[in-house]
């Protein structure tokens, strides 16, 4: 496992080896997300997209997420902002692609991920945009389930989470507070989206629980869109469907370049 240092912080970070002359992947993790949470039982999820697409990919961990360095005082002085998928998606990761020397990269996002990955592909340019399960908006659906969430950690789900992340206090609280805060209810990322020019894949499962297919359906660009919604899938369609939405992204991805 490498780290790239930006800013001061130092990520997670893993590098798969693919095809030079096509532009790579990059994997952005959900709102519980890291490195490590992309492996699904199957084995490791990325890998296998690199090994249907023939690309090369960078999978890494967000801040205070998987082996990152840690936010302290998330819960106070630095608490997120409700513009950190505006920040990240801006400020850090164009760093972060820089220092792997990726121009145009095809970006994979799922949950906050893809809300990042769509924010990202609106100022600067990729070959491609990939999500799944992003957040445009704000629903009352998302909110009960994250609150449903914030009960599970309290009563088990902590435990589990302490094996994907160094610091699974921060990586739960950064997340939880900041979409339950007040301020974060007027996130809303249409108008941005009207900005991305390069083609995207938007998936989404039917059974997700933490937001309705509008978020697809209501996905509009200056570019084209491919939309699926998959059956016998939840919020995470590189879990529930693993060999499906592989394919999706493989299929998609010939002759991007």
């Amino acid at each position: 496992m490498q780290a790239t240092t930006i800013q001061g912080v130092r990520h997670e970070v893993q590098h798969i080896p693919g095809n030079p002359r096509l532009a790579p992947l990059v994997f952005l993790h959900e709102g519980l997300g890291s490195v490590a949470m992309w492996q699904t039982r199957a084995g490791n999820w990325p890998a296998q997209v690199c090994q249907m697409s023939g690309r090369a990919a960078w999978v890494y961990s967000r801040r205070g997420y998987g082996q990152s360095d840690p936010i302290p005082d998330v819960r106070g002085i630095n608490r997120l902002p409700a513009n950190f998928m505006h920040q990240h998606a801006w400020q850090v990761l164009p760093e972060l692609l820089q220092a792997w020397g990726v121009e145009k990269p095809v970006l994979v996002g799922h949950s906050d991920g893809g809300s990042i990955a769509l924010l990202h592909a609106s100022q600067f340019p990729v070959t491609a945009c990939i999500v799944m399960a992003p957040h445009l908006m704000v629903e009352d659906k998302s909110l009960q389930a994250i609150q449903a969430t914030r009960m599970a950690f309290e009563r088990g789900l902590r435990e589990r989470l302490q094996r994907y992340h160094a610091d699974v206090d921060c990586a739960f609280w950064q997340w939880n507070d900041v979409w339950l805060s007040e301020d974060f209810r007027s996130f809303d990322i249409h108008p941005d989206c009207l900005q991305i020019t390069a083609p995207v894949l938007a998936m989404q499962g039917v059974d997700d629980a933490y937001g309705t297919l509008r978020h697809i359906e209501g996905l509009h660009t200056s570019g084209p869109v491919q939309r699926e919604v998959l059956a016998a899938c939840g919020h995470s369609p590189y879990r529930d469907q693993a060999m499906l939405s592989g394919r999706l992204v493989a299929d998609f991805l010939k002759n991007m370049d």
